[in-house]
């Protein structure tokens, strides 16, 4: 029986995937035992249990970003950290570990090295994270979910997705969608979101173009996020929600998507074949910008600035596409080709790559 030791954290780009591989594990092998590492404070504290998973604790140790007190106590929690973990490997047998970056990630890659157990990177985003380019100098395997990420070793591999997205098939449920969100399956949709809790800007544009939208023949299904106070205008062919629970059946009603492009948002978009564009959060490291180049590249989405980005902008830009029905068609075949379902197995194989190797040095 195998005993893996999954680690990552933080933020749902680290948790979801993470969870997907879990999910992917037990559902292939029964027997074998799927342990999460993690921390006290983060999002997979809540997560992790509620999936079904034991979640095993690790201090939550940031890097130093400058010369100051935490830099000082930092090698002295770190090696602290990383006596903890190699306890965990210890004390449960841990066979391999599956690292997705983020705080837990770390010390889990110089616990597994020094406990000489085998470790897998997988990283998420185009621009990838400390913890993982430091973990890929010395992993067994290396995936990540983009081309050209700059990562030793890194293998495109895809997203680790949620199973009701690998699973979706839009033309079967488009209906059910339709009636879900009170819009006609007949005509199609512009899909407009910005994560959980929305994009002001996006919103803003939106409030003040859906008109367009609409005169062009299109519906709009609008996710303003939980924090907006965007007001519901009340009109057919426009669905406004501050949260949707069932994004999948979002994605199956939509024929366009305008959207942020977290590294999870374009991984699902591409993996179920819908046309978008892309706008970029601009604070940050650039992230977002880089994981929709290989979409943006392969002709199944454009790129469109943040600061840019008002209603005349959708006037311009969006209302003019919806009305090219040979361009969004070429969207289409683009979108079908650039993203991939088989995330989960993907990294799942290089896992047990991994313990091949580990055994055939043994």
């Amino acid at each position: 029986m195998t005993t893996y030791l999954l680690a990552g954290g933080g933020t749902a780009g680290h948790v979801n995937p993470l969870l997907a591989v879990a999910d992917g594990l037990r559902a292939r092998d029964a027997d074998a035992t799927v342990l999460v590492l993690g921390t006290a404070e983060g999002l997979e504290s809540r997560l992790v249990p509620a999936r079904g998973y034991e979640l095993l604790i690790v201090d939550k140790v940031p890097f130093p970003r400058r010369p100051n007190g935490q830099a000082l106590a930092f090698p002295m929690r770190f090696r602290r950290a990383v006596a903890q973990v190699r306890d965990h490997i210890r004390s449960r047998g841990v066979d391999v570990v599956v690292g997705f970056g983020g705080y837990a990630a770390a010390p889990a890659y110089v616990a597994a090295r020094r406990e000489g157990v085998p470790f897998v990177v997988h990283e998420a985003n185009a621009k990838p994270g400390l913890a993982n380019v430091l973990g890929a100098r010395r992993a067994a395997a290396t995936g990540v979910a983009f081309d050209g990420t700059p990562l030793r070793g890194g293998e495109p591999v895809g997203m680790p997705l949620r199973r009701e997205v690998v699973e979706l098939d839009r033309a079967a449920v488009r209906d059910e969608a339709a009636e879900y969100f009170g819009l006609d399956p007949a005509r199609p949709v512009l899909l407009v979101f910005g994560g959980s809790l929305g994009a002001q800007r996006l919103n803003e544009a939106f409030a003040d173009s859906w008109g367009d939208v609409l005169a062009a023949g299109w519906q709009l299904l609008h996710v303003t996020g939980e924090r907006s106070d965007l007001a519901d205008p009340g009109v057919p062919g426009y669905a406004l929600r501050r949260y949707v629970d069932r994004m999948d059946l979002a994605f199956a009603l939509a024929d366009l998507i305008v959207s942020r492009s977290g590294a999870a948002t374009v991984s699902e978009i591409s993996a179920l074949g819908i046309p978008a564009l892309y706008v970029p959060y601009s604070v940050g490291n650039g992230e977002q910008r880089l994981n929709a180049a290989s979409a943006v590249e392969a002709g199944a989405a454009q790129l469109l600035d943040d600061a840019g980005f008002e209603g005349d902008a959708v006037r311009r830009i969006v209302v003019p596409l919806l009305g090219d029905a040979a361009r969004l068609e070429s969207m289409r075949a683009a979108a079908e080709r650039v993203g991939t379902r088989n995330g989960t197995d993907n990294v799942i194989a290089l896992v047990d790559r991994a313990l091949r190797g580990s055994h055939a040095g043994r």
